[in-house]
């Protein structure tokens, strides 16, 4: 694992080649729907991009307060855009929260051309939970955004029906974590066959696995529709995933490692909207800023020796009660 690991993190983390795809270069989205969890970072500078290229977006997230502060600065960042955007209320940590979100979604909408699974949480304090009882990290960047895609899925796949092959996505938020935080494995399973709790930083490095294994699976079920699943690695950056760290872990990582947040809106751009993401290419591993990358090997053998499948059906048996 050494050499592989090291060559996988430097070229995720340094010396990263400017992005090819930019609100520069972004062709016009007047028409297309685009549902984006989380409001700050990542998922608020790339809804700045789409809303200027006119673009309809749904700016998902828990706090109405701090979404509609997000929606109005947009809006006033580009007074003179075509597009629309609107916050929609969920609690990726509330499995209960989920289904009323997509009817409301449903209701204002009669399609979704890209769902960009970004939100998360990074580093949680030790024992924190969802509402449901499951450590945080795996409920809220797994279980939640599995269950809100479960739910999208028909209107992304009526989308997908009248739409170009490959054009209608669906992406998901990994990390360099799953080099380095993760364990071997990718996911560690206790005797009832759930997620072990192993504490930070292992549990968020198996969060984003499980995001990985999502968007493989996904894949091969959407495949035959039309729709492309990828997940991403959006790079270091500097957004309020950080806010868990120490005072001097977190001056030290703005100082030498983070990147600004919209260096990691142009991988979620790349994932979900460059040409160069053919059909071919689903189930890809997308890292910065818009690049085909690999996963180690272990992770890599997970894909198809069953071990993302497992994934798939715990969290599939785990959201049943709220579908």
């Amino acid at each position: 694992m050494g050499y592989s690991f090291l060559r996988s993190l430097l070229n995720q983390s340094f010396r990263i080649p400017e992005p090819s795809l930019t609100e520069r270069n972004l062709d016009d989205q007047k028409g297309r729907v685009f549902l984006i969890t989380g409001y700050v970072g990542c998922g608020f500078e790339l809804a700045k991009i789409l809303y200027q290229h006119n673009g309809t977006i749904y700016l998902a997230g828990r706090s109405e307060e701090k979404g509609l502060k997000s929606v109005e600065t947009i809006k006033k960042l580009f007074p003179n855009a075509q597009g629309h955007i609107e916050f929609l209320k969920v609690d990726l940590a509330d499995l209960s929260t989920i289904k009323p979100a997509v009817d409301t979604f449903l209701s204002k909408s009669d399609t979704l051309h890209c769902l960009i699974n970004n939100a998360g949480v990074m580093f949680s304090p030790l024992g924190s939970k969802s509402a449901q009882g499951y450590e945080l990290q795996m409920g809220t960047n797994c279980l939640g955004p599995f269950l809100f895609t479960k739910l999208l899925l028909p209107v992304v796949r009526r989308t997908a029906a009248s739409s170009p092959p490959g054009s209608v996505r669906v992406t998901w938020a990994a990390s360099v974590a799953t080099e380095v935080y993760a364990p071997k494995d990718g996911i560690l399973y206790d005797a009832q066959g759930a997620p072990q709790v192993l504490g930070k930083p292992k549990d968020y490095g198996q969060s984003k696995v499980g995001n990985v294994f999502l968007a493989h699976e996904l894949a091969k079920k959407v495949d035959k529709d039309g729709i492309i699943s990828v997940a991403w690695n959006p790079g270091n950056l500097n957004t309020e995933l950080t806010r868990h760290h120490g005072v001097l872990e977190k001056f030290m990582l703005e100082t030498v490692f983070l990147h600004p947040a919209k260096y990691g809106a142009y991988t979620e751009l790349f994932a979900g909207w460059s040409p160069e993401v053919t059909p071919e290419k689903n189930g890809s591993y997308i890292i910065p800023w818009g690049r085909f990358g690999t996963l180690r090997p272990v992770l890599q053998a997970s894909l198809e020796d069953g071990r993302s499948a497992k994934f798939w059906e715990w969290c599939e048996k785990e959201t049943n009660k709220w579908a």
